[in-house]
């Protein structure tokens, strides 16, 4: 599941972003203060209000990307003016998102980050969950030594389950992953899996999460 880091120091705020971004199958932290930020758990995007209790939003930006050059960071804030815009791009952030917004404008700058930090971070080339093993850079997958052929977006949707072997993936983060966007229609999520059972020739190998999504059995 991916992981967000809701800094913003306005409570009711915060509460309204992190029930709403739950509800789209991302896991919320809320930190009100940058001293809370710093100390919270590792996450792959930020959200990030300039206007903290205790110290500058922006010091903020630059302390976590100087921490990391994968994590996700996303300025979203009041400032709306441009040098202020200017700024927070140049101290790391991803993006910059102007209160008010909607959370249409939102998620597609999420996805459109998460998208970027993603293709930035290495890949592991082979990878193995029980017996399924995949070669990411030939794009190829066996089961038990067999070789299994597979659509581009059955590899895809098999490649994001793969990456946390065992772990509940939702259906929002597999449609991110295979098709870019969380956007279309989740049926077609269900549909690739059931196609993706068929040609793994063992169906428990893809396990129906109930009210999350799939897991690729690790065993």
């Amino acid at each position: 599941m991916v992981r967000i880091l809701l800094v913003e120091d306005d409570r009711r705020v915060a509460a309204a972003l992190s029930s709403a971004l739950g509800r789209r199958g991302y896991e919320v932290e809320h930190a009100a203060t940058v001293t809370a930020a710093l100390s919270a758990a590792p996450c792959d995007l930020v959200l990030l209000d300039l206007t903290l209790p205790d110290g500058d939003g922006t010091d903020l930006c630059r302390e976590l990307r100087r921490r990391s050059s994968q994590l996700g960071i996303i300025a979203v804030t009041a400032r709306g003016e441009e040098r202020d815009r200017v700024l927070g791009l140049r101290l790391g952030a991803d993006d910059y998102v102007v209160k008010p917004f909607s959370m249409v404008e939102l998620q597609a700058r999420i996805e459109a980050v998460l998208r970027r930090t993603a293709q930035a971070a290495p890949e592991r080339n082979l990878i193995e969950a029980g017996s399924v093993r995949i070669d990411v850079s030939a794009r190829t997958v066996t089961v038990d030594g067999r070789d299994v052929t597979l659509t581009r977006k059955e590899f895809d949707v098999l490649l994001s389950l793969a990456r946390q072997p065992g772990v509940a993936v939702p259906r929002d983060r597999i449609l991110l992953d295979a098709w870019g966007t969380t956007w279309t229609d989740r049926h077609t999520v269900e549909v690739h899996v059931g196609s993706l059972r068929g040609k793994l020739g063992d169906p428990r190998l893809v396990e129906t999460v109930r009210g999350i999504g799939y897991r690729l059995r690790n065993e």
